[in-house]
């Protein structure tokens, strides 16, 4: 799977997509065994599934994100919580001066609370954003994969991430993975000490669970809870 869309101009006049959806990501740190770009893979392996099942154009993904948490690790870039804003917000101004007026933010990282600042002020007086997928998103489709974690414990470069770049992108994961679990409990304090509080490797979660078989599970969860999304954006 191409994790940059190919689509041609031409392939968008014919569409004549009513609704963008957005891969944001991040460049931080994932463990010894998963690329820094591992939000950002995966956010657009999600993106380009809906593209292929729905009527909406797949942008390239925003790669660098709000990543503060992770400090200093080796690799990381952040980029402000209110850059990311502006980026989000200018690209929405150019997609609707365009004709398409409905964005959906597809998030890949945890850490990017201000998209849910952003869309509620770009739903005040009209439906024109949607933020996806949602926690109980999430929760739907660990269900539905059989997944043995939970969201919680498997925070970071865990079950869930690893499953579904072995099934979507398994060039992306190298040895490790399977002796990398790490149960880090309670985190009351990670917004203020941050990850290297909780965990010396990087990994918070339990990746030696992940399968391909799993992270396609998840993937078809996720595509079909994606039509409610669409339907409460645009109520056609």
């Amino acid at each position: 799977m191409h994790l940059l869309p190919t689509i041609t101009t031409t392939d968008v006049q014919e569409l004549a997509p009513k609704v963008a959806i957005l891969p944001i990501g991040s460049f931080e740190q994932h463990g010894e065994y998963l690329p820094l770009i591992t939000d950002t893979a995966i956010a657009s392996v999600i993106a380009g599934e809906l593209a292929a099942a729905y009527p909406v154009l797949a942008l390239p993904p925003i790669t660098m994100s709000c990543s503060h948490e992770h400090g200093t690790w080796p690799g990381t870039v952040s980029i402000s919580a209110r850059t990311l804003y502006a980026v989000v917000d200018d690209i929405a101004a150019s997609l609707a001066r365009s004709g398409i007026e409905k964005l959906v933010l597809v998030n890949g990282h945890g850490g990017n609370y201000v998209l849910s600042n952003i869309v509620q002020e770009a739903n005040v007086t009209d439906r024109r954003m949607s933020l996806f997928p949602l926690g109980s998103d999430w929760s739907r489709a660990r269900a539905h994969a059989n997944l043995r974690s939970d969201a919680h414990a498997d925070m970071h470069a865990g079950e869930i991430e690893t499953s579904i770049l072995l099934h979507a992108a398994p060039d992306l994961v190298r040895p490790g993975y399977e002796a990398a679990d790490h149960d880090a409990g309670e985190r009351r304090f990670l917004l203020v000490a941050g990850m290297r509080e909780y965990t010396e490797s990087g990994v918070i979660g339990f990746p030696s669970q992940g399968t391909a078989e799993k992270g396609k599970a998840v993937l078809a969860s996720l595509v079909a809870d994606f039509a409610q999304h669409l339907q409460a954006l645009t109520p056609w």
